[in-house]
């Protein structure tokens, strides 16, 4: 190495080590961010906060919000089931100030699996139970078992169903074998007393499965940070298939000395290259969230050679740093649109406010 480029790089550590230092004397404020789904999420959050609630308990009420709710199909109540409709859940929780965490995968008839990662990480010693385990562990702590599958989401996984396909064209869910494609007007006749809308609903659903999650990331202004991820993964999934939110490092990460970072989106290709955990880490050398975020996408795109026609899938990343400062960004924006993420920082009082995220390609 050249005596020229030797001093270059001790310029470049030195001033990385500034910027952070710098973002870690930042007086903190409380603060929440979490995916597009989470408005109501940060609301309630954020009145923890102001309350003087700890920031995981913040967190875990605020995703609660939305798993209960069924119209949110990614989280929950009234989550897309796996191929076989079935609801199976994931979660993970991470705790700034006690530096503990908790997770569970593939949990059936269980519907707030956020709150069930907390009581894992607070009861146990364990930091991952899974399946027919966490279930049982659940039962065992005084959750209550209930179904899931909503008569929408069911409407949507018989649909699916209907649209699969061998070579040849045949399904055994059509009513005969060489029948045609289902279409809007084939499933009036198959489910008469559904409505337009959801009949429009279960189509769109069935033919583009959707991914989507939330990511809650909470900072409070004792400067204590925590974060929650939980979904109800893939739509039409293999049974037993877990992404990346219940996985600590990858769906979900957070270093109370630095930050935390989680995503949204098809988890495989996040748990291949560590995304929340590789975040967090880009903070500590002094990159901005955003520009953290945008360095994971990156390292996903280079996975496949840089070619956007080969990544036919979408992925978000969030960003909170200790001090305050926030970010994300996402792999493609759509159509044209920015893809949007929710913010509450009380500069609105009570509402929460969605803002842009940074974009790596469009399409």
């Amino acid at each position: 190495m050249s005596k020229y480029s030797r001093r270059g790089l001790l310029a470049g550590s030195a001033a990385t080590a500034a910027a952070f230092a710098q973002s870690s004397a930042a007086k903190p404020k409380n603060i929440v961010i979490s995916s597009a789904n989470g408005l109501i999420c940060c609301q309630r959050a954020m009145q923890i906060l102001q309350s003087g609630g700890d920031t995981l308990d913040a967190v875990v009420q605020g995703v609660t919000l939305v798993e209960n709710d069924p119209a949110d199909d990614s989280v929950g109540y009234g989550g897309l089931p796996n191929e076989e409709g079935v609801v199976e859940l994931d979660a993970s929780v991470m705790h700034g100030p006690t530096r503990r965490a908790g997770s569970v995968a593939g949990v059936q008839n269980i519907k707030n699996v956020a709150k069930l990662a907390k009581t894992v990480m607070e009861q146990t010693h364990h930091i991952m139970l899974v399946a027919e385990g966490a279930r049982r562990f659940a039962k065992a702590m005084g959750f209550p078992e209930e179904n899931l599958l909503t008569e929408k989401s069911r409407l949507a996984w018989m649909v699916w169903k209907q649209s699969l396909r061998d070579p040849q064209g045949n399904s055994n869910w059509n009513g005969g074998r060489n029948a045609a494609k289902p279409n809007i007007a084939q499933l009036r006749k198959a489910f008469p007393d559904a409505t337009e809308e959801l009949l429009a609903y279960a189509w769109d659903r069935a033919i583009h499965p959707p991914t989507g999650t939330i990511n809650c990331l909470a900072l409070n202004a004792k400067g204590e940070m925590s974060g929650t991820t939980t979904t109800s993964g893939l739509a039409w999934k293999i049974p037993g298939r877990i992404g990346d939110s219940p996985i600590i490092g990858a769906g979900l990460y957070l270093d109370q000395d630095v930050g935390g970072a989680g995503s949204t989106g098809l988890g495989e290709e996040n748990i291949r290259v560590c995304g929340a955990h590789t975040i967090v880490e880009n903070m500590r050398r002094g990159m901005s969230p955003k520009d953290a975020c945008l360095d994971v996408l990156k390292r996903i795109s280079r996975n496949y050679n840089d070619d956007k026609s080969r990544m036919t899938f979408n992925i978000n990343f969030y960003a909170l740093r200790k001090d305050g400062a926030y970010g994300a960004a996402t792999l493609f924006g759509e159509g044209g649109k920015l893809p949007q993420f929710a913010v509450n920082d009380g500069a609105n009082g009570p509402q929460s406010r969605l803002e842009d995220t940074a974009v790596l390609y469009t399409r």
